[in-house]
């Protein structure tokens, strides 16, 4: 009996040690904190819809703001130690739950930048203003003189203009003498014409005073002076005179008198074709590629030929 009586003893004050023990008492703080939390973050979450949310500077600053937080304490002290500081962290668990520190988002792990030091370029001078008045207009276009008035400047460079003329090419393909290589000079104008019988002109060749020969000109309409024998109609061989020398042309023109009346007229003329050593008409040298009437009783010299050309119209019969 007495066995039993004291197996009921113990029994009774074990059960009186676990009702004073601080775990009991925790747990039953820990369920009033829990409707406490329950409680505040309804009240919070009000709160919020009511006032609009912080902006993320102000929760930085209020987290920077809330005081340090206590470390805990290493476990490697004395079980005394330990237990006391269980029940004080359970004691202080009462007015407010443990957080754990989160990292915002916007915090990165990486060591942070330093900033580049930007050097400063050297800032340009502004472009000195003058007091003198500024050029006309006119003076400026043409490049007299520059923007400041003293200086002056040099015209503008002319742009290359467009060239519409004729390559040559048909005229040198057209110009080009069968079964041979060699290219005319000249072609006849559309204004050439063969003389009338009426006008039987004539070329006499002398050397001092020596006549050599006689040439009717009235017989073609073009007749080609030079050294080259297959294209020379009046054959020179004189080695101052080039391949193809010159040229006699008869053309066709018309003339008007004092009242009215048109008469047809064909005569001849001279056209040098760049020459090297030139053309003589009555001792005088004539422009290349420029036609230059001839008249009756002119005399005409190739190169440095001592040869004398006289042209002659006999008179009508």
């Amino acid at each position: 009996m007495s066995d039993i009586v004291r197996r009921r003893r113990n029994d009774l004050d074990s059960d009186r040690q676990r009702s004073r023990s601080p775990y009991r008492k925790a747990q039953k703080s820990k369920s009033g904190d829990t409707y406490r939390r329950s409680k505040s973050r309804s009240t919070s979450r009000t709160r919020n819809r009511r006032s609009p949310s912080p902006s993320p500077r102000k929760r930085r600053d209020s987290r920077s703001a809330s005081p340090p937080r206590r470390r805990r304490r290493d476990r490697s002290r004395s079980s005394g130690s330990s237990n006391r500081g269980r029940r004080r962290s359970l004691a202080g668990d009462s007015h407010s739950p443990p957080r754990r520190h989160r990292r915002s988002p916007l915090r990165s792990r990486s060591p942070p930048t330093r900033k580049q030091r930007h050097t400063r370029t050297p800032s340009r001078s502004p472009a000195p203003r003058f007091r003198k008045p500024l050029p006309s207009q006119d003076v400026s276009f043409r490049g007299e003189r520059s923007g400041n008035g003293d200086e002056p400047v040099a015209p503008p460079v002319e742009k290359q203009k467009p060239n519409f003329s004729t390559t040559g090419l048909l005229a040198k393909e057209s110009n080009t003498v069968a079964n041979t290589k060699i290219i005319l000079k000249y072609s006849e104008p559309p204004e050439a014409r063969k003389p009338p019988s009426t006008q039987p002109w004539r070329i006499y060749i002398f050397k001092g005073a020596e006549t050599l020969s006689t040439i009717p000109l009235y017989t073609q309409s073009c007749w080609l002076v030079g050294r080259e024998a297959a294209v020379a109609d009046l054959l020179v061989e004189h080695p101052s005179c080039s391949k193809q020398h010159a040229a006699i042309q008869f053309r066709h023109s018309v003339k008007v008198n004092e009242f009215g009346d048109r008469k047809n007229l064909v005569r001849p003329y001279l056209i040098d074709l760049e020459s090297a050593n030139g053309t003589l008409l009555n001792g005088e040298k004539i422009a290349g590629s420029r036609y230059v009437e001839v008249r009756d009783k002119d005399v005409v010299k190739f190169g440095l030929s001592e040869r004398e050309y006289v042209f002659m119209l006999p008179p009508p019969e």
